[in-house]
């Protein structure tokens, strides 16, 4: 038996669109990557993009459980003596980009390298319920009826 591997001519995606709000961010994340990977597909070939398109929608409705949105802290550095600047996840989608939460879970998620950065510019992550992606037809994912624990109840 032989091994199957894609060629790129075979590759088939598709949009999907998935709604953010209420739902855990690590278990979102994981599903977001799988998807974006292409795991879920019969012919998913490691070295190969067969991954699908992905929209997610109302970036700064996304939860987390305990005290995750104070104690995580997203780190960077100015370039300057002394310029290290960080922020926590409840100021980070209380401020003006939001999506970046969602964004850094998924890419942290990944593989590094060249494929991986590939594969992350097919996600697409906005703050409000609307999304420019309309002509393409995106499936809705119910990421919340694939397990009770993905969606956080109140």
């Amino acid at each position: 038996m032989k091994t199957y591997s894609a060629k790129p001519s075979e590759i088939e995606k598709k949009w999907i669109v998935v709604d953010a709000e209420g739902l855990v961010l690590g278990r979102l994340a994981s599903v977001l990557a799988m998807r974006l990977r292409g795991k879920h597909k019969p012919s998913f070939t490691p070295h190969m993009d067969t991954g699908d398109y992905v929209v997610v929608i109302n970036a700064d409705k996304v939860v987390m459980t305990g005290n995750k949105m104070q104690d995580e802290v997203f780190y960077w550095h100015t370039g300057y003596p002394g310029g290290i600047k960080g922020r926590n996840r409840a100021q980070l989608l209380e401020g003006k980009t939001p999506e970046k939460v969602i964004k850094k879970a998924v890419e942290r998620m990944l593989p590094e390298g060249p494929l991986g950065r590939k594969v992350l510019a097919n996600m697409r992550v906005y703050a409000g319920a609307e999304h420019p992606h309309e002509a393409q037809n995106p499936e809705v994912l119910d990421v919340a009826a694939l397990n009770p624990k993905n969606k956080v109840r109140g």
